[in-house]
């Protein structure tokens, strides 16, 4: 299944969005989106130039694939068809590129593109469960190979000099960019229950204002 999900700016590795509900299920999932952070700085260098890849984490892997100058990257169980991981990510990157294209070189602060997220859910949803008949079409579309795309360990790919002990140290960096997006998520959260409930609560208060009005006449 499809566990976490970030986009990230490669030409200084700054996150842009990012599931809100990705990892509850996954132990130490922080521990994991350290590591694909530590995997966007290292891009943001000009390493691991594939456009491509997959990288082996664990019971886990991290598909991404880079284009106009962004990543886009998943985390899910290994188990989880390769093909479909990556036909994903190609449906996130076509909506992203078309809602916020324009905005994406001028993005000042992380998780500038945090209304995305309703997106990456919606979507999320179609890839979860492998076998419908909407997915198993995917998998035996012949026009859409991943064969090619190297496989590597997360080690490998984070180099000698950052290994997985040195990683966990940006934990630290990272506490306030994570307290930020917190906030944001739970004004979203607010915002969405306002807008549900707020017609409700309008017409609740109009009944009663009739009931009090014509109490007064009689």
């Amino acid at each position: 299944m499809v566990k976490v999900t970030m986009i990230a700016r490669v030409t200084d590795g700054l996150p842009l969005v990012e599931g809100l509900d990705d990892g509850r299920d996954v132990p130490d999932v922080e521990y994991y989106k350290q590591q694909i952070k530590a995997l966007f700085k290292n891009l943001s260098k000009g390493q691991n130039e594939a456009s491509r890849m997959s990288i082996e984490s664990g019971p886990y892997i991290f598909h991404y694939i880079i284009e106009g100058r962004v990543c886009y990257l998943t985390m899910c169980d290994r188990a989880y068809p390769k093909k479909l991981a990556f036909q994903y990510l190609e449906d996130l990157k076509n909506e992203f590129e078309r809602v916020n294209g324009s905005q994406i070189e001028t993005a000042a602060r992380p998780y500038a593109f945090i209304k995305f997220d309703t997106f990456i859910q919606k979507t999320k949803k179609l890839y979860q469960d492998t076998q419908t008949q909407r997915n198993i079409a995917k998998l035996n579309d012949e026009l859409y190979e991943v064969h090619q795309i190297m496989t590597r360990n997360v080690q490998e790919v984070l180099g000698v000099g950052e290994k997985l002990d040195q990683v966990s140290q940006m934990s630290s960096l990272l506490t306030s960019e994570s307290r930020i997006y917190a906030d944001k998520a739970r004004d979203l959260n607010r915002q969405a229950l306002i807008r549900k409930w707020a017609p409700v609560a309008i017409v609740i208060g109009v009944v009663l204002l009739l009931f009090w009005v014509k109490n007064k006449i009689w």
